[in-house]
């Protein structure tokens, strides 16, 4: 895709997503309830997206590869391995900030 303001629609349409390792694009396909494969960048610097796409494999979340292994990745692929990402708790966010800050 070209920029888009939102992704919304289109994850709602989808049955798998392809994508970056950027965690915003993985957070948001996950919490939409969508199989995601992360294709990592491997050229980048330091390389956060292999640490974050590694982490989110090992939990069960994501399957994932790089530019040269997306095909085989495909034709091996078994999505009824993935576990769904379990719902955000923003309320103990909340709290931590609350405690932080001296807040309660």
């Amino acid at each position: 895709f070209r920029f888009k303001d939102s992704l919304a629609e289109d994850l709602q349409r989808a049955d798998l997503v392809i994508s970056h390792a950027g965690a915003g694009s993985c957070l948001e396909t996950l919490e939409n309830g969508k199989p995601l494969i992360v294709v990592i960048n491997d050229k980048l610097m330091d390389n956060h997206q292999l640490e974050l796409a590694k982490q989110l494999h090992r939990d069960g979340y994501v399957l994932y590869c790089n530019c040269s292994t997306l095909v085989e990745t495909l034709q091996s692929m078994d999505l009824t391995t993935l576990k769904p990402f379990p719902p955000g708790q923003p309320e103990k966010f909340a709290s931590f900030l609350d405690k932080v800050f001296g807040l309660q």
